[in-house]
């Protein structure tokens, strides 16, 4: 089937738009399927760096389509000055993107209330950038969708109702209603002449392409281990960036998707607060933040670091039923001298190889780390398999190894920080 869903298997920050860079050369469609502009993936295209935080990567190759789902969640000013941005670098939008007609739209109170809870000491770490909030009102059946975003009367309507039940909570920013309601409405005409040609049935959209056997890549935001069901509970994000989203996000059935493939670092990062069992500090912290230039693409936060964590790995692998793994940034291990990786963790007298949920299990969870032997030299022009060192080919293998050959097919070795220069390695 020609559909492949790519998915992040850790915290995110995978490089899962490098991957997705790749794989869009040998795809018709590319379709994001939740999330928000809390996301973000810097891919170099042409020699150079673009920043993209709601459309999909595969914009940036001409003659593909781009597809911002229904489980996704749009701000009409965040995606204007995106498309915008793409267009001053001489990139064709018109006829390529299409926005959900059923995907929420983020509006000016969200963001404020996202700051509220932030500040206020309810923050878990998040971009500030309105998602949660967008999502509390979708399943509070409150919410603005794109459909409704485009019709007038109904739009003013939907804001004045969710202003009357949110009012208590925005007015304890000091904000007075009037003036939030002024900031919703004013470049509201303007935005909305900008989104009408956008709006489309996606879902229609995508099971047609499948249809007549069109290349479908569907790409998550985030990682599977902020996923608001399996993820660090309450350190998630607001939907879900498993496989599965990819069905209810999109609007395919599950026959409809092909295969499912993991992208993991060499090593571990998580932005925001939360749970992190592998957190490394100190010296070699540093020196991975700075080498993989491990700052987000929409915040510029310095990320934390952390060892490769093959509990947690093991994990992503069964709630999103990976097949396919892809591992990038190996050359930022390149001088790590030794490289541990965890295998197990240990609570209390117990020692368990399965990621807990329980809250404070997380937190508690103490790793077990075996030791590698580390390599050294620059990695970033190679792009064989055969043309690594030694050690870092067994890593790779030895990781193969240790994953589930039950669930785990087949698991590809993308070893360069650089975009579009991943290679899959087949056992």
């Amino acid at each position: 089937m020609p559909s492949l869903v790519v998915v992040g298997a850790q915290w995110g920050d995978e490089g899962k738009g490098k991957i997705v860079d790749f794989l869009a050369r040998k795809s018709d469609l590319v379709v994001r399927y939740q999330g928000g502009n809390n996301a973000g993936h810097t891919v170099v295209f042409d020699g150079q760096a673009f920043a993209l935080h709601l459309i999909p990567s595969g914009i940036l190759l001409p003659g593909k389509l781009c597809v911002i789902g229904n489980g996704v969640v749009v701000s009409p000013r965040a995606l204007k000055e995106e498309v915008e941005f793409l267009s001053r670098r001489g990139i064709a939008i018109r006829g390529r993107l299409f926005v959900s007609l059923n995907a929420h739209v983020i509006l000016p109170y969200h963001i404020l209330l996202d700051g509220l809870r932030e500040e206020g000491g309810r923050g878990i770490g998040t971009t500030k950038k309105g998602i949660g909030p967008c999502y509390e009102d979708k399943v509070a059946r409150l919410g603005v969708r794109v459909c409704d975003f485009l019709e007038p009367a109904t739009f003013r309507l939907l804001v004045e109702q969710i202003l009357r039940v949110r009012s208590a909570e925005l007015r304890s920013s000091g904000a007075r209603l009037a003036d939030i309601r002024r900031e919703v409405f004013r470049d509201y005409d303007a935005l909305r002449r900008f989104m009408a040609p956008y709006a489309a049935d996606t879902s229609s959209l995508i099971n047609e392409a499948l249809d007549r056997g069109r290349r479908v890549l569907f790409e998550s935001a985030q990682g599977a281990m902020l996923d608001l069901d399996f993820g660090t509970y309450p350190f998630v994000t607001s939907s879900n960036p498993l496989a599965g989203g990819a069905c209810a996000g999109a609007g395919v059935g599950p026959s409809r998707i092909g295969d499912v493939l993991g992208v993991t670092k060499a090593y571990t990062t998580r932005v925001g607060l939360g749970p992190f069992p592998t957190e490394a500090d100190g010296h070699i912290a540093n020196y991975l933040r700075e080498k993989g230039k491990e700052y987000g693409a929409t915040t510029g936060r310095p990320r934390r670091i952390g060892w490769l964590d093959l509990v947690q790995l093991r994990r992503a692998v069964q709630v999103s039923g990976i097949r396919r793994l892809a591992m990038t940034k190996l050359d930022t291990l390149s001088s790590v001298h030794p490289i541990r990786v965890c295998t197990a963790y240990r609570l209390g007298r117990k020692r368990i190889t399965y990621f807990p949920y329980g809250r404070n299990e997380q937190l508690e969870a103490e790793p077990v780390y075996e030791t590698l032997p580390g390599w050294s030299g620059d990695l970033s022009g190679k792009r064989r398999y055969a043309d690594l060192p030694r050690a870092a080919r067994e890593y790779v293998a030895w990781i193969e190894e240790r994953l589930p050959r039950r669930d785990l097919g087949h698991t590809a070795g993308a070893f360069s920080t650089r975009a579009s220069t991943c290679q899959a390695r087949r056992p």
